[in-house]
């Protein structure tokens, strides 16, 4: 409507000093139309130029999309090759537009993966012809693949931590040369499975980006791409016993142990330098990229490793394998793990606010949505992909999908940041699913806002 009145008014204003008179009205027509015409000009022009000025339509938008009433799957995906090794999806993510998913191949289960050839594969979903099981760009890579992620700014561009500890990025729009950087295996490197990338704005330049890797050796490292296809270390952290606020009764660690594996980071969307670990001993850690302490470790490194935590949170019954910040709530995060719970926690106070039991088994992911403030998912050993709403309930999910048949793991979930209405899950078949969510999970309801403001004021019991 609004673009309309803007097109309409374009034109009368276009043809308004072109006075309306008697010649320029066809001999055919009634005199009596032209008498009319004349005498309302002034009056529509004047109602016209009010509608010009008028506020009344500022932030509406339209909203095209046919109201979806049920979830449904949109594609199937899988790399025949991979599946018939055995491999696992590891991790899915979305690239910047929104048109591509790609996906890790690797292995989550027990046995030495170390030397296994894998894959990171991608669908372009706009493409015509889609055939799911025919990516439009595959890359073989030397070791496991356990986690990626996209460039925040570049659709072709994406990172992925190895089972060997390597840290690589991959150009997919050049499949047959798509190595860009890699850490390569010095000293800098992890030494343990990287579980997972982020990539980060540089301080002073928000348009360039680093690629920070946690893994379960107890280092987070910060990368930057430099010349010659290398990822050069600019600032690391190590997770070390000694230095971890005692806040919390922690479960006893096996004498001579020092570092803490990191199994999962989120970053806070209202402070660049916050972010939460997810560990091996189940706890999360609330932790800082400005801290400036040591951190008291023998690793070696050719940066200073500082000592990131701030606050040690209430553990799980076994290891975190996903954490996620709220993008409506500067408090609020989400922790899965071993135990069959999610936890929700804020910032604020170590004990969660809520527990809730979603699986028997192991869960391998949580994330919030990024459009409904109440709303998260989660990936269950059971092989479900189960989608709550708090504002219906906060002890049950809304809807449970079956992912897998045989109930094979669901090991990641990502939501499409630029399609609201898909969200991608991989599994233990090699399958990557795409779901097409209902509107009841992309159109935010009233007082949801209220709703989320009220949980996180909530005190933990």
């Amino acid at each position: 409507a609004a673009q309309t009145r803007k097109h309409v008014d374009a034109e009368v204003q276009t043809e308004a000093p072109v006075p309306v008179s008697a010649p320029s009205v066809s001999l055919h027509d009634d005199p009596r139309l032209a008498a009319f015409l004349r005498r309302v000009e002034a009056m529509v022009i004047r109602e016209l130029n009010k509608n010009w000025q008028s506020h009344a339509f500022d932030g509406f938008e339209v909203n095209w999309t046919e109201q979806q009433p049920t979830v449904t799957c949109l594609h199937t995906l899988g790399y025949p090759p991979a599946q018939g090794e055995g491999l696992h999806v590891t991790s899915v993510s979305w690239n910047t537009t929104g048109s591509v998913v790609a996906c890790a191949y690797g292995r989550l289960d027990d046995g030495d993966w170390s030397t296994l050839k894998s894959f990171v594969c991608a669908w372009n979903l706009d493409r015509r012809g889609l055939n799911p099981q025919q990516p439009s760009a595959v890359v073989e890579v030397p070791s496991a693949v356990m986690c990626l992620a996209f460039h925040p700014a570049q659709p072709s561009y994406i990172a992925g931590g190895l089972y060997s500890g390597e840290v690589l990025v991959w150009d997919m729009s050049h499949p047959e040369d798509p190595l860009l950087w890699r850490t390569g295996l010095t000293d800098d490197t992890h030494t343990d499975p990287v579980y997972q990338v982020v990539w980060l704005p540089e301080p002073r330049h928000s348009h360039r980006f680093q690629v920070l890797s946690v893994a379960t050796d107890g280092k987070v490292l910060l990368w930057q791409g430099v010349g010659a296809g290398r990822l050069q270390l600019t600032e690391g952290f190590a997770l070390v016993v000694q230095q971890l606020p005692k806040n919390t009764k922690l479960k006893k660690l096996p004498r001579g142990e020092t570092e803490i594996g990191a199994t999962a980071v989120a970053f806070s969307s209202f402070d660049p330098s916050l972010f939460v670990l997810g560990t091996e001993g189940g706890f999360p850690l609330q932790c800082s990229l400005a801290a400036e302490e040591a951190a008291l470790t023998r690793m070696p490194s050719s940066v200073p490793l500082r000592a990131p935590a701030q606050l040690t949170f209430s553990p799980h019954g076994g290891p975190i394998y996903s954490v996620s910040c709220s993008p409506f709530h500067r408090n609020l995060f989400l922790s899965a793990g071993t135990d069959g719970h999610i936890h929700l926690y804020s910032m604020l106070q170590t004990r969660p606010l809520a527990s809730l039991q979603l699986s028997h088994k192991y869960l391998f992911a949580a994330r919030w949505s990024p459009v409904r403030p109440l709303v998260f998912a989660a990936a269950s050993g059971e092989g479900d992909v189960q989608l709550f709403d708090l504002q219906k309930s906060s002890q049950r999910p809304t809807v449970s999908i079956k992912q897998t048949q045989d109930e094979s793991p669901v090991y990641c979930l990502e939501f499409n940041r630029q399609q609201t209405q898909l969200l991608a899950a991989g599994d233990a078949k090699g399958t990557v699913k795409v779901w097409q969510l209902s509107t009841e999970f992309t159109e935010q309801g009233p007082r949801e806002t209220e709703d989320l403001e009220q949980l996180a004021a909530e005190v933990a019991t």
